[in-house]
């Protein structure tokens, strides 16, 4: 990770680490890598957000900078991350900015950037646009004709993208009673107009945003609200988008939660029933749970396990031509349809699956058996650096091979720091829950007393 661009872009507190200053400085320096190979043209950037009420005021400063430094910008308003990574390679943009945190509560706020075949930055570009804003010269600015200017052809491309998540269902979804949550955020935007398409019995909560309540008790993170409503309301399926709409979770309809395992191995299972599953192979990442693993090697699918992050799952994809994958966290990537993984894409693909075949969820969700697995999240201060202390501490490693060993084979222990929050991350799975917990609770009270010597320290 760089100094700015985490595993998931730019994020922090607005104002505290993240403010107009910053954002005007990214958007400068953004066009300028990013403009190098267009020539005698001004280059264009497609910008979208999600509901923040910081979202006005990071888009105007990005927007200012891109057009200081002889970008067109053409904004997309309130739309889903994967929204602005598809029209963005759509349109024949240069790049697409989101200003989103994605699951994070509403004060925090984050940039991300796609290049213009709607795929994530590289390591290289990210590098190279930190150099420029921490450059202590000042960034180029465009004078006269030169000056970039804002165009207004966005909501045709929000259409295309809605015809296109439409189309992936290939008109095979039948009639279902369906509850879905927007978590007050980007799909508000869009869900109606997809979802409505479809033969559904369809009700939206959380489509409401008021700036602040984004992922408020609400969305892939709080599903515990739909779940109930879902129940007792009599539906078939619940889904719960987070803020920008790139994760997609579900619950059944007595109300149980499939996670992003869940979800791809029973659409990975219909692909290769159709031959349609690339290489017969499904890439997750090393959270997955066991029970994933077994369904796999049961159904005669390969599953490659990738470092966390969608990043990684789609490097993994792309490096050996698979075209399913993700976390289960919901992140899910159809590569054949999308560049990044896109909650509603994977909601439509999802709902064909469970309409085709007949059952009830809660029988497709059984046949994956779950391993106990517990998570556990430690918050840090002091940012990545600190992170990193905690990382390579020698006592750190060693508990967590001793740990390891007392669980054998038949468990599993994770820890590594978030890529996007001041949390390391602690994953404990074992075929005993008390186990599983036992060991997560030791691990955390080892890395937080390790926190609070370091901070203590500074």
């Amino acid at each position: 990770m760089g100094k700015y661009f985490g595993t998931d872009g730019i994020r922090g507190i607005v104002n505290k680490g993240l403010d107009a200053s910053l954002a005007f400085r990214v958007g400068q320096a953004a066009a300028m890598v990013l403009s190098e190979n267009t020539e005698n043209r001004k280059p264009l950037f497609t910008i979208g957000k999600d509901t923040r009420i910081s979202c006005d005021m990071l888009e105007a400063a990005i927007t200012a900078g891109l057009c200081s430094a002889g970008a067109d910008v053409m904004p997309l308003g309130v739309i889903p991350t994967p929204a602005v990574a598809f029209i963005t390679a759509d349109c024949g943009a240069d790049a697409g900015i989101v200003i989103s945190a994605s699951h994070n509560p509403y004060e925090h706020n984050g940039i991300k950037i796609f290049n213009s075949k709607g795929f994530k930055l590289s390591d290289e570009l990210e590098l190279r646009i930190e150099e420029l804003i921490d450059s202590d010269e000042p960034l180029a600015a465009k004078t006269d004709g030169d000056i970039g200017r804002i165009v207004s052809r966005g909501n045709e491309y929000v259409d295309r993208y809605v015809e296109h998540i439409v189309s992936v269902s290939e008109g095979k979804i039948g009639r279902l009673k369906v509850m879905i949550d927007c978590s007050n955020g980007a799909a508000t935007r869009t869900a109606n107009d997809i979802f409505g398409r479809f033969p559904l019995e369809l009700e939206l909560i959380k489509d409401h945003p008021d700036g602040c309540n984004i992922n408020a008790g609400c969305g892939s993170t709080h599903i515990e609200g739909l779940s109930r409503m879902v129940v007792a309301g009599g539906f078939d399926i619940g889904l719960a988008f987070d803020g920008d709409a790139d994760r997609c979770l579900a619950v059944d309809e007595k109300g149980n939660l499939v996670d992003g395992d869940k979800i791809m191995a029973i659409c990975g299972k219909a692909m290769a029933q159709e031959g349609k599953l690339n290489k017969n192979a499904i890439v997750a990442t090393v959270m997955s749970n066991l029970g994933f693993h077994e369904f796999c090697s049961r159904n005669g699918i390969e599953l490659h396990c990738a470092a966390v992050g969608d990043r990684n799952v789609l490097e993994m994809m792309l490096d050996n031509g698979f075209n399913l994958g993700g976390e289960q966290s919901g992140h899910l990537i159809f590569l054949d349809y999308a560049t990044t993984g896109d909650g509603q894409l994977a909601a439509v693909r999802f709902l064909k699956v469970l309409s085709q075949s007949g059952k009830k969820l809660s029988e497709l969700a059984a046949e994956i058996p779950t391993y106990p697995q517990v998570l556990r999240n430690i918050a840090i201060e002091g940012g990545n650096e600190v992170k990193k202390k905690i990382m390579d501490d020698e006592k750190l490693k060693k508990m967590i091979e001793e740990e390891q060993k007392a669980l054998g084979k038949s468990g599993r222990i994770l820890v590594r720091p978030s890529g996007t929050e001041a949390l390391i991350r602690v994953m404990v799975e074992a075929v005993d829950d008390d186990v599983s917990k036992d060991t997560a609770l030791r691990l955390s009270s080892f890395i937080e007393k390790l926190a609070n010597g370091i901070k203590g320290v500074n």
